[in-house]
């Protein structure tokens, strides 16, 4: 069986949860529970491209946001 993430061919959606982290996902199957379909369906590069565009930062938004209400270390 074809992992449905690693198959070029497969239709996936890219999901994003509530921390702004984001993933690929089978457009067959069910978007997981506090993810939600952000692109696609489309081909796995198309996917991966649209990933590297909007997920420029990996630090999850909680810890943005702390790190940006702390004053500046001198």
């Amino acid at each position: 069986m074809v992992n449905a993430l690693e198959d070029p061919g497969s239709r996936l959606v890219v999901v994003v949860n509530g921390e702004g982290q984001h993933a690929l996902w089978p457009d067959h199957c069910a978007v997981p529970v506090g993810w939600t379909a952000v692109h696609g369906p489309a081909d796995r590069s198309t996917c991966v491209a649209y990933v590297d565009a909007h997920w420029t930062d990996m630090r999850p938004l909680s810890l943005r946001f702390s790190m940006e209400r702390r004053p500046p270390v001198e």
